[in-house]
């Protein structure tokens, strides 16, 4: 494996395994799977499922999309796999919407989770809207800036651990979780895209 392709293949494996790992729900049920979520499971249970279904599934087939020998194979199923990553983010950013504005940790964790949804939404339409209009270039930047919000169920995942390591339980670490899940993501996609 060469250096340059070590990245893609590490936010591979991560997405897969964050996206496999998210879908326990299927075998533990809702309460088992999510035991810090009772309030979104007891009082939103269709916005969480459809959430916590339609994610995971953003991440798989966004990954997918990074690997441009299977572009170049199969445009057919590029094409068919980005219309699905757009129905997924659509699902899982509007259902995000309903679950942020209930998040635990008040209007700071809110905001934060609200605005990564609206933003997830805006930049995969743009995307989508530029591949119709045949901006190809156009359409990978907002593509790239799209996987950096959905990443960011990769990255929120590798924080919480350092959040209870440090003695804060998910309530608590929200505040703070609810934007350095995704900001860091989008930064450093500018930067890169800038380079």
């Amino acid at each position: 494996m060469t250096q340059s392709r070590f990245p893609l293949i590490l936010i591979a494996v991560t997405s897969v395994l964050i996206a496999l790992v998210s879908f326990r729900f299927l075998l533990l049920g809702m309460a088992l799977a999510f035991p810090d979520m009772p309030g979104h499971i007891n009082n939103h249970l269709t916005a969480f499922t459809l959430h916590v279904t339609a994610a995971p599934l953003a991440l798989v087939l966004g990954t997918l999309q990074f690997f441009p020998k299977l572009r170049a194979r199969r445009p057919s199923l590029h094409r068919w796999t980005g219309r699905l990553y757009g129905v997924a983010i659509l699902t899982a950013g509007l259902s995000g919407i309903v679950i942020a504005l209930n998040a635990k940790g008040g209007a700071i964790a809110s905001t934060g989770f609200t605005l990564l949804s609206i933003l997830w939404i805006t930049f995969t339409a743009n995307a989508i809207r530029l591949a119709m209009a045949g901006r190809i270039t156009e359409h990978r930047r907002w593509m790239l800036r799209s996987f950096a919000l959905t990443f960011a169920a990769v990255t929120l995942r590798l924080y919480i651990p350092m959040f209870m390591v440090g003695g804060l339980d998910y309530t608590a670490a929200s505040i703070y979780l609810a934007w350095i899940c995704w900001v860091p993501n989008l930064v450093f996609m500018e930067w890169w895209l800038r380079r």
